[in-house]
């Protein structure tokens, strides 16, 4: 028995099922805009029906950061200089690469998300929210109430600003000021910088959030010049007017971290300062006597001192206020100091 089987290319015509009518095979299909047959079934797709409510409508926040336009420097005389390794100049030209090539886009791309998370509602995993959201109009950015001031412990402010600017380090602060008096700042004020660490002053175990650090170049075994003292000076009163910072709100890191850090060291002029508005200081000309009894431990809590470890907070206290003698023991004239600066609390 033979089976034949017809083998072609071509494909058989395709009856329209919906019409009354079969087109030709050799002839094309219709437009059906053009030429839609009268008897033909036509179906339309139905509206969608959803029972999911709108998402809610919230208006778009700019969270752009408006990036500083740095001026022009000739490299040339910075190439030229002799850099020799751990030198100023050589932490002057690795740290303008750092801050080119990485830190500064950096610091926008954090900034912007940090704005970008302030713009939108608050968290919708909170439990405790169960509400839609309601928003507040009276507002605005927190602001610092303290001042933190350190020496650097190195060896030159450019070495310090090598430090603030690779990440591995995770230390931060809003200004360095440098021997000569010139002044830089790395953060806006509005902005959390990492410089106090373990802290506490009064009831505030988080001094990174609601302060500004300072760094001030100084290596902890000299005096400071002149030129600096004057600019930080001229920056204090910046600050202090800017955010309404209370005179006695202008401390050390030594203060609010006692014996774990040292700065800004006994050489410290802490009494001009306080001479010109910028924290407390003393009458040594007439020292009023204490009364008989007289507390010391509380009178250093309510300056603020972390009495946890009495002899720590002894010591911080005299680095500050007496200098020349960080023993843990209090002296009658050491009590006559401390009585002094407590009154004014």
């Amino acid at each position: 028995m033979v089976v034949l089987y017809a083998c072609g290319t071509s494909q058989p015509a395709r009856r329209n099922v919906l019409s009354r009518t079969s087109p030709p095979a050799n002839q094309k299909p219709a437009n059906p805009d053009n030429n839609r047959n009268p008897n033909q079934t036509t179906f339309t797709k139905p509206e969608q029906i959803t029972t999911r409510k709108p998402p809610e409508e919230r208006p778009v926040v700019n969270t752009k950061v408006e990036r500083r336009e740095e001026p022009e420097t000739d490299n040339t005389t910075a190439a030229n200089t002799s850099a020799g390794y751990r030198s100023p100049a050589f932490y002057r030209n690795i740290t303008d690469s750092i801050q080119r090539v990485a830190a500064k886009p950096s610091y926008y791309k954090i900034t912007e998300n940090l704005f970008k998370e302030m713009a939108v509602v608050p968290n919708p995993k909170n439990p405790a929210v169960n509400s839609q959201w309601y928003t507040t109009v009276n507002f605005d950015a927190r602001k610092p109430n303290f001042v933190i001031l350190h020496h650097t412990a190195q060896t030159s402010a450019e070495q310090t600003l090598f430090t603030f600017s690779v990440s591995r380090t995770s230390v931060s602060a809003h200004f360095v000021v440098g021997r000569d008096g010139v002044t830089y700042q790395m953060l806006n004020e509005y902005m959390r910088a990492w410089h106090a660490g373990r802290s506490k002053w009064g009831s505030i175990t988080d001094m990174n959030s609601c302060s500004i650090g300072i760094e001030i170049d100084n290596n902890g075994t000299e005096p400071f010049s002149d030129a600096q003292i004057s600019s930080l000076i001229k920056l204090l009163g910046y600050l202090k007017d800017k955010f309404g910072i209370p005179q006695a709100n202008f401390i050390g890191h030594s203060d609010i971290a006692p014996v774990r850090k040292n700065d800004p060291s006994k050489y410290f002029p802490w009494k001009r300062l306080a001479d010109a508005g910028f924290g407390y200081w003393y009458d040594s000309t007439n020292l009023a006597e204490p009364p008989a009894d007289f507390n010391a431990l509380l009178a250093l809590r309510v300056i603020g001192y972390d009495i946890t470890t009495p002899a720590s907070a002894i010591q911080s206290f005299k680095l500050h206020f007496i200098q020349n003698d960080s023993s843990p023991m209090l002296t009658d004239y050491d009590k006559k100091v401390l009585y002094n600066v407590y009154r004014k609390y």
